[in-house]
């Protein structure tokens, strides 16, 4: 099948997750992406050792591309690089603040001398601010956004288990990268597009934010709930299955009342017939609904949702993801073996997309420096 950026020559400077993810994005689509690496490798190779020895983010990340390593400090390389970006469509690049201007690739220089070049920066706080120079992980800018404050328990903020922060900027990367691509076929010019982790956790906490700004209601740590929406919670069966549902409108009540919990009355009583008057008295909704889960076994209680259409949710464990008969796999091929993974969550025409090699450090190295020779 080939790809929608089949022809698309992207020139990645890239480490870590965020700038990897979008780029990887675009291998998929089919665009020829050339992975730079530093002489030792993108430090994301030394992450962890759980696939087959290899780092599992390393594998997820960069698929698809192809690695050459370069050292900037030396004219030839970055002479090659510089040959490299002439003929390219995308360059990204998410080094540390500056790095790629001092070292000579910046994007308003590249962007000067090819007009068609579409330039991506990803970084931790941006091009503007007093933030602007910080270097920034992960994990700092969830706290730093404010979404580590809205995430964990009443007794503490909690971390995104994932890499929420660098994935979610990939995303927003290659989503813009994709509108630059579509504006170029029209206007022949390309753009400078800049990507933050901070102002893409920001936006994502539009929310919370507004309804501080405007209520003063200030978002709480609830766990596996909802400040505003009830039942919403975990319900643990008799057999000791942590159950998650959510009701999400009087319908849905109705139903779970008539259906699950055997208790019609509730449906009229004044305590419980809205969302806000269950939201007022959440610990004894909470405690009518444990009681009744509590009663019934994993099997039975689902029966009963099913047949009530109440949506719900196992908690699942990795152990549970693993065996999850809901999850669709694909492969990717690496040195060390083939590994398999759950598929890219978008199909096109119902087919699952193949995702293509893992390269080795440097991999490629000869064959670019030969293809893109003086």
């Amino acid at each position: 099948m080939s790809g929608a950026l089949d022809g698309v020559l992207v020139i990645s400077v890239e480490q870590a997750v965020a700038a990897p993810y979008c780029a990887a994005r675009l291998a998929d689509a089919g665009a020829r992406v050339i992975k730079i690496e530093r002489p030792e490798g993108d430090f994301a190779r030394g992450y962890d050792h759980h696939v087959h020895g290899q780092s599992a983010y390393f594998v997820f990340l960069n698929r698809g591309k192809e690695s050459v390593c370069l050292d900037f400090k030396q004219p030839g390389d970055l002479a090659l690089l510089q040959r490299m970006i002439a003929k390219a469509d995308v360059l990204i690049q998410n080094l540390a603040p500056g790095a790629a201007s001092r070292a000579g690739f910046g994007a308003a220089d590249m962007r000067a001398r090819h007009p068609r070049l579409i330039t991506v920066d990803i970084s931790g706080y941006g091009d503007f601010g007093p933030y602007r120079e910080r270097r920034a992980y992960d994990l700092l800018v969830q706290a730093e956004s404010g979404l580590a404050s809205i995430t964990g328990s009443p007794h503490a903020p909690g971390r995104v288990g994932i890499s929420a922060t660098d994935i979610g900027t990939g995303m927003y990367a290659h989503a813009a990268i994709l509108e630059a691509l579509l504006a170029r076929a029209r206007t022949g010019q390309g753009r400078h597009i800049d990507v933050s982790l901070f102002s893409s956790m920001a936006e994502w906490m539009a929310i919370p934010l507004m309804s501080w700004e405007y209520d003063s209601y200030d978002w709480p740590r609830l766990g596996l709930t909802h400040p505003f929406i009830a039942p919403y919670g975990i319900y643990p069966t008799g057999d000791e299955v942590p159950i998650l549902i959510s009701i999400q409108n009087d319908k849905e009540w109705l139903r779970l009342c008539t259906g699950v919990l055997d208790r019609p009355d509730m449906v009229k009583d004044p305590r419980f017939a809205t969302n806000a008057a269950r939201n007022a008295v959440r610990d004894e909704t909470n405690a009518i609904v444990s009681e009744v889960f509590r009663r019934h076994t994993w099997d039975t209680i689902t029966a009963r949702l099913d047949a009530a259409q109440i949506a719900y949710a196992r908690v699942s464990a990795l152990r549970d993801l693993a065996t999850h008969p809901q999850v669709r796999r694909t492969t990717i091929a690496t040195d060390q073996g083939m590994v398999s993974l759950p598929s890219l969550a978008a199909t096109v025409d119902g087919a699952v997309q193949p995702l293509a090699k893992v390269p080795a450090l440097g991999e490629h190295t000869a064959k670019v420096r030969a293809e893109f020779a003086a």
